[in-house]
């Protein structure tokens, strides 16, 4: 009686393995989400601009002894973090096309800019 079993799950495997490969061949697949990271050094973001696909998680990181913020700018604000004392670690994920500039509120000539394609 396991004969008939034994010969429909290597089949069935098959049609899963075709259809999962057809699927991602045509644009259909997962892709893994992109992370990026902005360092916070020496009063300035690094990189300052940054162009990311859409999905994006873009994390900023304070290296300097000062605390600072990241705060868009746009109407309304898409992100904003607390302040970001040293080694503090603030993350946004970019799900919408366009540019996001921010700054840092404690010193406002820090300035920066996503590009979200």
């Amino acid at each position: 009686m396991a004969g008939p079993q034994r010969r429909i799950a290597p089949i069935a495997l098959l049609i899963a393995a075709i259809g999962a490969g057809l699927l991602l061949h045509l644009g259909g697949g997962v892709n893994a989400a992109e992370t990026r990271e902005v360092e916070i050094d020496n009063y300035s973001f690094s990189p300052g601009d940054l162009i990311v696909p859409q999905g994006t998680t873009v994390t900023w990181i304070n290296h300097d002894e000062t605390p600072h913020t990241v705060v868009a700018t746009g109407d309304p604000r898409a992100f904003r973090s607390g302040g970001l004392d040293t080694d503090d670690k603030f993350s946004f994920t970019f799900t919408k096309p366009g540019i996001y500039s921010y700054l840092c509120t404690v010193h406002p000539y820090m300035t920066g800019k996503v590009v979200v394609q």
